[in-house]
């Protein structure tokens, strides 16, 4: 380990000048990339340097010791080299984590695609107490939420809706919330106090960058439409709603919800981007494949992973067993204890890998 940290001390100094280079900060995309190497490298050197200087503290308190000192001098360099030896095995653990291969994904943006599953209104009910539970998570992080598309029922509740989440480690801190998610509660219709089981399968994309996917214009198939249900006086008026086939892959996109054919086009592409990008990722990455089948799931969209209890008051995970009792709270975007423990556990699960 401390090989590779070494080296890695060498290569942040080596891109701290890179950086500073003319010639390379004209390569605007040469030097974004150095750049993000850079920041992703500088956490690590900083807690490499605290460590070497506890080993430091270490070695001359243990000098010292040598020495015949006075009773109380003796008794404070005891103490003091104590806790430097417990700060030696926090910073040790925290460099471990650190030195876990990163998803290339972690700091981008995401899109999000909620859908009511079984139970019929109830379950378009529970998709709409999930999208509130996320827009208000992302509020209390500072992120920005736009919807790209909806299929909203007369009926209350949500069928369908796809949105972008724009903020800084956004998928790092959502990408374990793809599954099935389970209520159990009592509808407002059912008048001899039965539960009910209901579901909604919520998907977590990483937004897909330029560079991530290349799409040739003679793969798609662009539609355009007329926009149908609620959307004010230009429904039906102007054909401002886009669907784009990928002819390779046969993913359809449709969006309607702006009023502007060139938004609602620009809003289906991205949506098309990230979905390619998942496909490809499995397909080609054997790696990333292999990372998802670590304890907290698979990320997949049919495998059920968490249950909502309404008449118990409690949420449980099944990938981890963790059962937290603030449904109220929890549903009010106060999930960052949820997420803390299936991070915490994937970081576990990674570690023994590399340790193995």
């Amino acid at each position: 380990m401390l090989e590779k940290l070494e080296f890695l001390g060498e290569r942040y100094q080596e891109l701290s000048k890179q950086i500073s280079d003319p010639e390379i900060i004209a390569d605007q995309n040469q030097w974004k990339e150095l750049v993000k190497e850079h920041s992703h490298l500088e956490p690590i050197v900083n807690k490499y340097k605290e460590y070497t200087q506890v080993i430091e503290g270490i070695e001359e308190a243990k000098e010292l010791l040598k020495d015949k000192l006075e009773k109380d001098f003796k008794e404070m360099v005891e103490t003091e080299l104590q806790e430097l030896e417990e700060k030696e095995t926090i910073i040790e653990e925290e460099l471990k984590v650190l030195l876990i291969p990163k998803d290339p994904n972690d700091e981008k943006n995401v899109i999000v695609e909620i859908r009511g599953g079984a139970g019929g209104n109830e379950a378009a009910l529970f998709a709409g107490d999930l999208l509130r539970m996320y827009t208000r998570y992302a509020e209390r992080q500072g992120w920005k939420v736009e919807t790209m598309s909806s299929n909203i029922p007369d009926t209350g509740g949500i069928k369908e809706i796809v949105f972008l989440i724009e903020g800084k480690g956004a998928y790092s801190r959502l990408k374990y919330e793809s599954g099935v998610h389970r209520v159990q509660r009592i509808p407002t219709t059912e008048s001899g106090g039965r539960i009910h089981t209901s579901t909604a399968t919520v998907a977590v994309l990483p937004e897909a960058e330029d560079v991530d996917v290349e799409i040739s214009q003679n793969d798609l198939r662009v539609d355009v439409f007329r926009s149908s249900g609620n959307g004010g006086q230009s429904v039906n008026t102007t054909d401002s709603a886009v669907r784009i086939t990928h002819l390779p892959t046969g993913l359809v996109v449709s969006c309607q919800d702006e009023k502007s054919q060139l938004k609602n086009k620009d809003k289906a592409m991205k949506i098309l981007k990230a979905r390619i990008l998942e496909i490809e990722q499995e397909k080609q990455s054997e790696e990333i494949a292999e990372s998802r089948k670590s304890q907290v799931g698979t990320g997949d969209r049919s495998e059920r992973i968490r249950t909502y209890n309404f008449p118990q008051g409690r949420i449980t995970d099944h990938r981890i067993g963790l059962t937290v009792h603030k449904l109220e709270a929890f549903l009010d975007g106060e999930i960052d204890e949820m997420i803390d423990a299936l991070t915490t556990t994937d970081q576990a699960e990674k570690l023994k890998k590399t340790q193995s």
